[in-house]
């Protein structure tokens, strides 16, 4: 099964082509370039680096948020357009959820921690399963840093640009042990993306490209830029 996977959800746009569980091409820009730009060129890079066309496809996989409202919309609006023309399937997936794959299996509680400006963060508690998988653990929330850091329960891995931008607070908040993880595991893999899209197809866990929209964990403000736009 040919997909491809997509995230849009922070300032970094990220691509990936996966044949089943095996990863043909990946590729995360940070430059700076808004997602308008950088997305669709991208996106035919990988095409044209593994000669495989939109249609071969048989699966499209986005983050759909947290994050980014338009960043979100741009990655959303792509696949619903790819969809829309090929007929094949899409799923949607947590961004905090590829995010906690950056961490490698172990039996530590993992916080992704995306910055959501005002000093908050969008997070979530997640773990590892016996088989392999990850596990959400706590409903998804935007809150102050040290809020999320008073949650964990015990020795908790603590990952994405929200942690590196917080670290000290979380090491400060923590009374169950904190590990801060690299700075480099601090971007969402497109990759990731489409592994755990591919989880959700086999659970027949599709987005209805019609009614589906992101997640916005910050609702007034998807209302007030739905009104500027």
């Amino acid at each position: 099964m040919l997909t491809l996977a997509l995230d849009t959800s922070t300032k970094t746009t990220s691509v990936a082509i996966l044949n089943n569980q095996s990863v043909l091409f990946e590729a995360v820009l940070n430059t700076g370039a808004h997602h308008s730009e950088a997305l669709l060129p991208l996106i035919r890079k990988a095409c044209d680096q593994t000669k495989i066309r939109i249609n071969d496809f048989d699966l499209f996989a986005c983050t759909i948020g947290p994050g980014s409202f338009t960043g979100l919309r741009i990655g959303l609006g792509t696949i619903k357009g790819f969809v829309f023309a090929s007929g094949k399937s899409a799923v949607g997936v947590s961004s905090l959820a590829a995010l906690a794959l950056n961490v490698e299996k172990n039996s530590k509680f993992i916080c992704p921690m995306m910055d959501a400006g005002r000093g908050q963060v969008y997070s979530a508690y997640f773990r590892y399963l016996k088989d392999g998988r990850i596990k959400q653990v706590t409903s998804e929330r935007v809150a102050h840093p040290q809020e999320v850091a008073r949650e964990a329960k015990e020795e908790t891995v603590f990952v994405g640009n929200g942690a590196v931008i917080y670290s000290d607070v979380l090491k400060k908040t923590t009374s169950r042990g904190c590990l801060i993880a690299s700075s480099a595991n601090q971007f969402i893999r497109a990759s990731l993306v489409g592994l755990l899209g591919i989880q959700k197809f086999h659970a027949h866990e599709m987005l209805d490209v019609e009614k589906c929209g992101p997640l916005y964990l910050r609702l007034e403000d998807a209302l007030i830029r739905k009104k500027i736009f």
